[in-house]
């Protein structure tokens, strides 16, 4: 019993320093406990820097989704603005041209007056030079008639001296 008891001392020595020996090892690859317990304060540090980090990250995102939404209402207002002015425009747009087609329309018409206008100044100058010429004849015929009137009235002032100068000595 003796040597079992030692042999099973011996055995338990052995694990026991074997043990040891591997918690010694283990030991070896652990970080001193001061290390340790700042390691870990910096870990909670940085975890805290993290944590408000991803606050404001979550902060911001949820700020320029905002300003985002606040901004495409803009565009929104401001395309419609355009939209709205670019379709006044165009109404204008037409509408000058309606009245441009109208004025061209009554230019169209005043040209035609004009030249029938001008076509009839044309004839009525060419019915003037006709009455002109014929006034020109016409003004020679009385220069002319006038002429034979004077002639025809010298030559009756003439018979009746005559007449006068022969009737008294035809009564004697």
């Amino acid at each position: 019993q003796l040597l079992e008891a030692k042999a099973s001392l011996s055995l338990a020595q052995t694990r026991h320093a074997l043990q040891l020996q591997q918690a010694k090892a283990q030991m070896n690859d652990m970080v001193p406990k001061k290390q340790f317990e700042k390691l870990q304060t910096s870990l909670r540090e940085e975890q805290c820097k993290a944590q408000q980090l991803e606050e404001n990250l979550h902060r911001q995102a949820e700020q320029a989704c905002r300003q985002l939404v606040r901004t495409q209402e803009e565009h929104k207002h401001l395309l419609q603005a355009a939209v709205e002015q670019v379709e006044g425009l165009e109404n204008n747009l037409r509408s000058a041209e309606a009245v441009l087609a109208e004025r061209a329309a009554q230019l169209k018409d005043t040209q035609a007056q004009l030249s029938r206008n001008k076509l009839l100044i044309k004839d009525l100058c060419e019915e003037n030079k006709g009455f002109a010429m014929a006034l020109q004849a016409a003004e020679l015929k009385q220069k002319s008639t006038e002429e034979k009137n004077q002639l025809l009235k010298e030559q009756a002032s003439a018979l009746k001296q005559l007449i006068r100068k022969i009737t008294p000595a035809s009564l004697s």
